[in-house]
């Protein structure tokens, strides 16, 4: 062979590729390919993106989104299987980390962006997207949604998920979804090209749990140690609130910010006149700590909160310190976990049990949080789920369902709150 005739036969995908590494033959919207840790998603998502780039030529838009912008850079773009990596030297594109751009030949343009700011992909149109690792998306729902909404360029727009799976809503609805194409794989598949230490190392994974999602792929309804179960949350589910006896904004504090930093956990919650409990707002997210002390605030004047409760184990006095910049005013309670997530959390899972907790609305991302946290598995708790579970624990939910006549003998025609003031709430 010629040095031509070698590159030409090292960059043909077709040749090189599984069958469950190339595009669905029939027609296609989104192109789910749900396979195992190693089973080689990122190659195939880059030659599917190079692939499209010389479809489209000049004035045609991609889409590459991953977890954080380091996840782009890293994996879908530079990784030893991204798009630079796969290109051959006639058709490798040019690559502006500062523009966050890459440019072919032809003149295709390809943008990148991450979960962590979903708000970069309002406006923004392509005719194309790769989504990698979508089910480890940080704001899942709201990335996903204004992607969506801008693709919609050419006269076939499409996307390609990469993504081993959890047990996510997206996710199922996703895969749901008419012009959706499903393929999945394992990491066997790819047997022949992992290190032989990985080999060895993965038979301690057989028949777990972590095994059937991280190696095999399947997408397993809930973590069967979760101490909450999606049926719990979804019969108890109500659009409105009834009027409020008392209501608190939890705080589960990041000690630091950036882009790999925590998510600070805030969570409004209140309890009914009906002596149950409700979740009323999620504003978790990843955020400084003058920008989460804001945003607890404001949760506390919106809606006439009585009282501000704030994690001390991890943050010291960072909670009540951020809360006094922006408002002197605000009631404060210091708490501190002298006991064990899980020790916390099953009190409050067993008022889900027992019907004593709504949500008021779907909070996807908190319940997705709550659905597959496994204490037993050692994994870390969620921040939201640490804050939802601080704020229904200060409001004391009683396990025992009190008579009509024995709340109106509580309360009459009024509903004070805990801390006596004389304040009707309606929504």
């Amino acid at each position: 062979m010629t040095d031509e005739e070698a590159a030409a036969l090292i960059h043909d995908w077709d040749l090189w590729a599984r069958p469950n590494q190339r595009p669905p033959a029939s027609a296609w919207d989104v192109w789910m390919l749900r396979a195992g840790r190693g089973f080689g998603k990122t190659r195939t998502g880059a030659e599917w993106v190079k692939g499209k780039a010389e479809e489209l030529g000049a004035g045609g838009r991609i889409a590459l989104i991953a977890r954080t912008a380091a996840d782009t850079r890293e994996v879908m773009v530079e990784g030893e299987s991204g798009i630079l990596a796969v290109s051959p030297p006639w058709f490798r594109p040019h690559y502006e980390p500062s523009k966050r751009r890459l440019t072919w030949p032809n003149g295709c343009i390809a943008t990148t962006y991450s979960s962590e700011k979903p708000d970069a992909l309002r406006g923004p149109q392509h005719h194309a997207a790769w989504a990698d690792e979508l089910a480890a998306w940080s704001y899942l729902r709201e990335t996903y949604d204004n992607l969506v909404m801008g693709l919609r360029l050419g006269e076939h727009p499409q996307m390609v998920v990469t993504t081993t799976p959890k047990p996510l809503v997206l996710l199922k609805e996703l895969e749901a979804e008419a012009g959706t194409v499903l393929t999945t794989g394992t990491t066997y598949d790819n047997m022949a090209n992992l290190s032989p230490i990985m080999r060895r190392r993965l038979g301690k994974y057989e028949g777990t749990r972590l095994g059937r999602q991280e190696l095999y792929a399947e997408l397993l309804d809930e973590a069967e140690g979760a101490l909450w179960k999606r049926s719990q949350i979804d019969d108890q589910r109500v659009t409105a609130p009834p009027n409020m006896i008392r209501i608190v904004v939890a705080v589960d504090p990041a000690v630091t910010s950036g882009d790999n930093s925590d998510e600070t956990g805030i969570v409004v919650a209140g309890r009914g006149k009906d002596q149950r409990g409700y979740i009323l707002e999620d504003l978790s997210g990843r955020y400084t700590p003058l920008e989460w002390g804001k945003k607890v605030c404001n949760a506390y004047e919106r809606w006439q909160a009585d009282r501000v409760i704030g994690e001390a184990n991890n943050g010291g006095d960072l909670v009540e310190s951020n809360i006094r910049t922006v408002d002197t005013g605000v009631p404060y309670s210091k708490v501190w976990a002298a006991r064990g997530k899980q020790t916390r959390a099953e009190p409050i899972a067993s008022l889900y049990e027992q019907g004593r907790v709504s949500h008021v609305g779907a909070f996807t991302t908190l319940e997705d949080e709550m659905c597959t946290w496994e204490p037993n598995e050692g994994m870390p708790s969620p921040s939201r789920m640490d804050a939802a579970v601080w704020a229904l624990t200060e409001l004391d939910i009683p396990h025992t369902m009190l008579s009509e006549e024995e709340l109106d003998d509580l309360y009459g025609e009024s509903t004070p709150t805990a801390m006596g003031v004389a304040r009707q709430r309606e929504y």
